[in-house]
């Protein structure tokens, strides 16, 4: 059987920045990153419920440039009673980002 990682459509880059994230027209939250690609981002939040299917807003940093963008919820993992590991699909992303995002040179940062 293939490896998860192989059976994705992006790569992922390995961050663990400070993020801020929240459901549409609500007051952001910090989160911690875990890895993003050109079609998403996975994060750890704490106090912030998050269910399958939800838009949510995230903010976060590609190179010098500030990211905001809006996606969905493909998955959420509860890991302990209030801290939830979320798995992010992008539906808004600014296009320079998305380039950002996919050049192999950004790996090595």
């Amino acid at each position: 059987m293939a490896a998860a990682a192989d059976r994705r459509k992006y790569s992922r880059i390995d961050t663990g920045h400070v993020i801020s994230v929240a459901p549409l027209e609500r007051p952001d939250r910090l989160a911690v990153s875990k890895n993003v690609s050109p079609g998403g981002i996975s994060f750890e939040v704490v106090g912030c419920e998050v269910g399958m299917d939800d838009v949510v807003r995230v903010t976060f940093n590609v190179d010098d440039r500030t990211v905001v963008a809006v996606g969905r919820v493909v998955w959420a993992t509860e890991m302990d009673p209030i801290t939830m590991e979320v798995g992010l699909e992008f539906i808004e992303i600014d296009p320079l980002a998305l380039r950002l995002l996919g050049d192999d040179a950004w790996d090595a940062a």
